[in-house]
């Protein structure tokens, strides 16, 4: 039975992790005992982050890390999502029978899984690990539609332009990093502060133009990795934005990266809005900037030849030459 069937206002939470790299037992026992507090407070919609089971940065051991669509991640969604009485989603990298991973976010209710989402486009260096999907992003748990999108699809007028009008309920989550803090720092931090500014506008503005109230859950902490094809370090850190809105885009309730792991909740009211932000006529809904913008382009090259090297992969030595060694040397460039 979806826990949400009499209707009314319902409690929703979401989750801000402190992920380890790659660490997918620790990761799961961290959702797991968040997912179990925000369930204790009487949230009956909880929502886990974007690779809730690894984390992300550009770092080979994420090749081990997939799971199969029925283990150790899907199984902890249903595990709370039965223990709770709620409808539980979040999404992490899935290796599926055809021998690809993807980046698949699933719904459960106490009866089990409801229905999956793969995200669309991989961003910049998570060309990587997975391949993109196809699917429209609406999942069914009667009487409710819920809609699912993963990061930077809540940057795409696409991505709400086919959920508008459609959903009455928005399960998105991210892992969403910084600009590096290289030299000229002038130019480098006004380019992190228009960052930081598009990841909390683009979730809590894509309530308003999907038309529904949104619950996004993110990923804070440090991140340290190679940067792909480049001799430099990335050091960074996720930007958090972990928040709730209501169908019109008002924040009900945020936790900032700054605040560390924890649950954020609020009351909302499932619906589809009427009046919806009309969608400008480009593909993007927020303004990238040059950096973001630099690094979608090569990274997504670079990273789909890693991703071509290793699956199917026969071993994972066949990555190696695309990552910097662990004792600090320099990538291979293919």
């Amino acid at each position: 039975m979806n826990p949400l069937a009499v209707g009314g206002p319902v409690l929703a939470a979401a989750i801000q992790l402190d992920a380890r790299l790659a660490d997918v037992s620790h990761n799961l026992a961290q959702c797991e005992r968040l997912a179990d507090e925000a369930g204790s407070r009487g949230a009956r919609i909880i929502g886990l982050p974007e690779f809730f089971s690894t984390g992300i940065a550009f770092d080979r051991r994420l090749h081990d890390c997939a799971l199969p669509p029925d283990g150790a991640a899907t199984q902890l969604l249903t595990r709370l999502a039965r223990r709770h009485h709620a409808l539980v989603g979040g999404s992490f990298l899935c290796r599926d029978a055809d021998g690809h991973v993807r980046n698949a976010y699933l719904l459960a209710g106490p009866d089990g899984v409801l229905g999956r989402h793969d995200k669309d486009l991989p961003t910049m260096w998570e060309n990587a690990f997975y391949i993109g999907g196809a699917d429209s992003g609406v999942l069914s748990a009667p009487p409710l539609r819920v809609g699912a999108a993963v990061c930077w699809e809540l940057m795409r007028t696409g991505t709400a332009e086919r959920l508008r009008g459609r959903v009455d309920l928005l399960m998105t989550g991210s892992g969403w990093w910084t600009v590096p803090g290289w030299r000229p720092h002038t130019v480098f931090d006004a380019m992190e502060r228009r960052n930081a500014a598009t990841a909390r506008a683009a979730a809590a503005d894509f309530a308003r133009f999907a038309g529904a109230p949104l619950v996004h859950a993110a990923h804070c902490g440090p991140i340290e990795c190679p940067m792909p094809w480049l001799p430099l370090r990335y050091r960074g850190r996720f930007e958090g934005a972990t928040l709730i809105t209501d169908g019109a885009g008002r924040v009900l309730a945020e936790r900032s990266a700054e605040q560390g792991p924890g649950v954020v909740l609020a009351e909302i009211q499932p619906g589809a809005v009427a009046r919806s932000l009309p969608l400008p006529r480009r593909f993007w809904l927020h303004r990238r900037g040059a950096m973001p913008t630099l690094a979608w382009l090569y990274q997504g090259v670079h990273g789909r030849r890693v991703y071509a090297r290793v699956n199917p992969r026969p071993a994972l030595d066949s990555a190696r030459a695309y990552f910097t060694p662990a004792d600090g040397g320099h990538e291979e460039q293919p």
